[in-house]
């Protein structure tokens, strides 16, 4: 059998556990790389529906102050393809 370990330090001393110091962010992590497929958006055929940029998980497709879809951020895009799959219009290719 093991032994039980005690300590004899009181709860005010112990480390607080979960707290996070500095927020936790993507944005520090340019992860584009771990693609495997591309998505390729093409203006000529979007109809700027909005159905694309929510659905994106990791915020690649940046949006402008007119709300209005912009080509996509390589740097954070990992190429799952949910954008390309929602787009009824054709306007994003996966290559």
């Amino acid at each position: 059998m093991s032994e039980k370990m005690t300590t004899n330090t009181p709860w005010q001393d112990l480390t607080i556990g979960g707290t996070i110091y500095d927020a936790g962010n993507a944005r520090e992590f340019k992860t584009g790389d771990w693609r495997s497929q591309k998505p390729v958006y093409i203006p000529e055929k979007c109809k700027q529906c909005g159905l694309c940029f929510p659905v994106c998980p990791d915020d690649a497709i940046p949006v402008n102050h007119e709300q209005k879809r912009e080509d996509f951020n390589y740097d954070y895009c990992k190429g799952c393809g949910i954008c390309a799959k929602v787009c009824p219009f054709g306007a994003i290719e996966m290559k």
